[in-house]
């Protein structure tokens, strides 16, 4: 069975930094692209970033470039994201999914984690 668990979410202050990780099992991690979305209250889930299976590409939404980084191990079939200068509109459940590529839609992505939430405080 396909799991994604995530996990580091927290209550932050503003300026502050999280990383969460997203720990896989039951499908082949390294052939598989793993992205990063959340939702907020109200609002429609979106991608906040994306990295390759295997080429080093990533991809970042405008709203977190130069805060957020991405990164994969394959040694822990884990994928993290580091989060840094966190504002109160980072405020929101944070969940990674996995896809056989690369992409922003949510439809894209075969198997999900159950989020973490991620409270910004300002």
């Amino acid at each position: 069975e396909e799991q994604l668990v995530e996990s580091g979410g927290g209550l932050v202050e503003a300026g502050g930094s999280l990383t969460l990780s997203c720990t896989t099992s039951g499908f082949a991690f390294d052939e598989h692209a793993i992205g990063w979305f959340r939702q907020a209250p109200g609002r429609e889930r979106e991608v906040v970033s994306c990295i390759s299976a295997r080429t080093p590409q990533s991809y970042y939404a405008d709203s977190v470039k130069g805060r957020f980084a991405i990164s994969r191990d394959s040694a822990k079939n884990t994928a993290y994201l580091q989060m840094h200068n966190l504002k109160p509109d980072d405020t929101a459940i944070y969940y990674c999914a996995a896809s056989n590529g690369c992409g922003t839609s949510h439809y894209l992505y075969d198997y999900w984690g159950q989020g973490t939430q991620v409270t910004v405080s300002s």
